[in-house]
């Protein structure tokens, strides 16, 4: 169990709720693996008090941030630069402190693609990939896939206008292959017929909806590989729909592990131990689902 000292640096996440996080356990375990003086801690705060915690927290010894819901984008008003990508993306949920400058970064969509890799084991470059969803999830993954070399990006989403919006940002700001898709079964078949890889990026199958499902099951095809952002369950009802047509999977948890990784090599510069994160992740999810 780490015990914090005058000379630990602290590592915070920022939101709210955050009583159902794993985070600080799977990277404290990190932390006391590596013999690293750092200490991962949950800071609950409200929109309206943001700013003043922020402006208090950075003049401890805080080394960097996690940021989640409801504040990913509120909170770069108060950051000194943007990583491009973040910039991009327009949300941050990772802030390093350096030089006495707070940097915003954003690890979501990385730590899906790595997933992906991972998991899939299939890579991202002139893939055609479908996802459902438009909200903050679905717009880091979007707009990391663009910049990582997938040749199409079709977004589905229940407001049409929203994922035209973000089709038309990711064609403007990075470069033409993100087009979006009607919610209509007819012309969400053709649009899959054509891909390699289908992301659930919306939370329908999260607990504790979770016979519920993102998709008509007859649009999945034993060929494509089928990613779900949901964690609990760790085997949503999409995945399982998927698996017992033939399809390759990649389960939710990995996109949190991974883009927890990410922030961990930032703050720390130290290589994080994936095999510890994982599992510390999967049996504190085992045990809540």
């Amino acid at each position: 169990m780490i015990c914090p000292t005058v000379t630990t640096k602290l590592i915070l996440l920022l939101g709210n709720p955050l009583g159902h996080s794993i985070s600080p356990a799977m990277h404290n375990r990190v932390f006391e693996k590596l013999g690293l003086d750092y200490c991962y801690m949950p800071v609950e705060v409200s929109p309206e008090n943001l700013a003043t915690v922020f402006a208090g927290l950075i003049r401890m010894n805080v080394a960097g941030f996690n940021v989640t819901i409801p504040h990913k984008i509120r909170i770069m008003e108060y950051l000194d630069e943007l990583d491009p990508l973040a910039a991009t993306i327009g949300a941050v949920n990772t802030i390093c402190i350096k030089n006495g400058k707070t940097i915003g970064y954003n690890t979501d969509g990385e730590g899906f693609l790595r997933s992906l890799e991972e998991e899939a084991k299939t890579s991202v470059e002139n893939k055609r990939f479908f996802l459902l969803g438009g909200g903050g999830a679905v717009r880091a993954i979007a707009m990391t896939l663009a910049f990582r070399g997938a040749e199409k990006i079709f977004i589905c989403n229940r407001t049409m206008i929203k994922a035209r919006e973000l089709a038309a940002e990711i064609n403007s700001k990075i470069r033409h292959c993100a087009e979006a898709v009607e919610q209509v079964p007819d012309r969400q078949r053709e649009a899959i017929a054509g891909c390699d890889i289908l992301v659930n990026g919306t939370s329908i199958g999260m607990h504790p909806q979770a016979d519920e499902l993102p998709i008509n099951e007859s649009l999945l095809t034993g060929r494509l590989v089928v990613a779900d952002i949901v964690y609990n369950p760790l085997m949503t009802r999409l995945l399982k729909t998927a698996e017992g047509k033939g399809c390759t999977i990649a389960r939710g948890l990995g996109m949190l592990i991974y883009q927890g990784a990410a922030g961990f090599k930032l703050w720390s510069g130290v290589e994080p131990l994936i095999d510890e994160m994982s599992e510390v992740a999967y049996s504190l999810m085992g045990s809540r689902t």
